[in-house]
């Protein structure tokens, strides 16, 4: 991982430069190959299809599967946490599809270098911070229906946006406020929903706990990504693919660490051998179940690192969205949930909501490449 930066300096190879979402400076990413891309324009289109595969398939395929995980007699938050980050190796993977074959047309602006022990005093509190937020997903899945959680976690839009407004200064326009309203009152209405909170051995009071530490998770993994884009901006100053890819593979041990200290420090670890013993499905598919989960999360990263290479990491996050209202639909097909008029409503308003964000890059990404059309015609 460290060594792994050793080609950012000097004589090395030059890496394409990335536009982190939201950034303040000048210029956005647009979604479309820049004209003196080396990448063809179908290539372009099939790491783009790839990737956007890659999230919403890890995303769906590792929130069933953790459902499966409990369903079947698993009970251990910490390992479910555990395998959220575990399979991190995966992601170097990333970096030998991704690497940049030709130098870029942009090149990282010269600024003093952070120093080391800053950087990864920082990768050791977002770590933390990210084990954390695992763990509220971990509890959130275990007493909540899967199409009811995956709803809730839609609100990451909403809260990405207010975070986005107070610590990177991006604008809160009118169709950005509509989709923080939509998917509030979504998350709202599931809160509400009796026929929701009706779990079979899931008390209301777990219930309850399952709704706040979802949203809490939801709140928490956009703070994350804010405070990433903070850190790219004010501390690292480069926004190159191997410094993003970095970031998350170091935070991604921090957290596995720090899951492992908590399955352990908690006595969880105790109890493995009898879950794999009571599971319902066998042994084998214990085991399978967590390795695919572990291999589920991280196909998932490597779509959201992939997307943030070709187009942009704000892009990322809104696919990444995108995903969440169509696990419901999966979890009426496979565990049976139900899907009644205030979910189904719910869901729509989710979908609305992300429309009105996609809309707003949309409108943002149309009018930056006007203002660069200009810039380049009176230069």
């Amino acid at each position: 991982m460290a060594g792994d930066d050793g080609n950012n300096n000097g004589g090395g190879q030059e890496e394409v430069q990335i536009q982190i979402a939201g950034s303040s400076s000048k210029g956005a990413t647009s979604s479309a190959p820049p004209q003196s891309s080396p990448v063809k324009h179908w290539e372009w289109w099939l790491m783009l299809t790839l990737n956007m595969f890659f999230l919403i398939a890890g995303q769906t395929a590792s929130t069933l599967l953790g459902r499966f995980y409990y369903n079947q007699g698993g009970n251990s938050k910490w390992m479910s946490t555990f395998v959220q980050t575990a399979g991190f190796p995966v992601l170097f993977i990333a970096r030998l599809l991704f690497r940049s074959k030709s130098p870029s047309t942009q090149t990282a602006t010269s600024s003093p270098e952070a120093s080391t022990s800053k950087i990864i005093l920082i990768y050791i509190v977002l770590g933390l911070i990210i084990a954390a937020d695992d763990l509220m997903y971990s509890y959130g899945l275990l007493y909540l229906p899967v199409s009811t959680y995956s709803l809730i976690c839609a609100s990451q839009l909403a809260f990405n946006a207010v975070f986005s407004y107070v610590l990177n200064a991006q604008k809160f326009t009118p169709m950005i406020f509509n989709s923080v309203t939509l998917l509030t009152f979504s998350a709202a209405l599931l809160g509400v929903d009796e026929d929701a909170q009706d779990t079979s051995g899931i008390s209301q009071g777990n219930h309850v706990l399952g709704f706040v530490l979802t949203l809490g998770a939801s709140a928490t993994y956009s703070l994350i990504l804010s405070l990433m884009q903070v850190t790219f901006e004010k501390v690292i100053k480069r926004e190159t693919f191997s410094v993003v890819l970095n970031m998350q593979i170091c935070t991604a041990l921090v957290a596995t660490l720090a899951s492992l200290v908590g399955l352990f420090a908690s006595g969880e670890w105790k109890t493995l051998e009898g879950e794999m013993h009571v599971f319902s499905s066998g042994k084998v598919s214990y085991v399978m179940t967590l390795l695919w989960t572990a291999i589920s999360w991280q196909i998932a990263s490597v779509g959201v690192v992939g997307l943030i290479f070709v187009v942009s990491s704000l892009f990322s996050n809104v696919i990444s969205t995108l995903a969440l209202p169509i696990i419901p639909v999966f979890a009426v097909i496979f565990f049976h949930d139900k899907m009644d008029g205030i979910k189904i409503i719910a869901m729509l308003m989710a979908i609305w909501g992300f429309i009105s964000y996609g809309y707003q890059l949309y409108v943002d990404d149309k009018k930056s490449r006007k203002t660069s059309a200009s810039v380049e015609e009176n230069s």
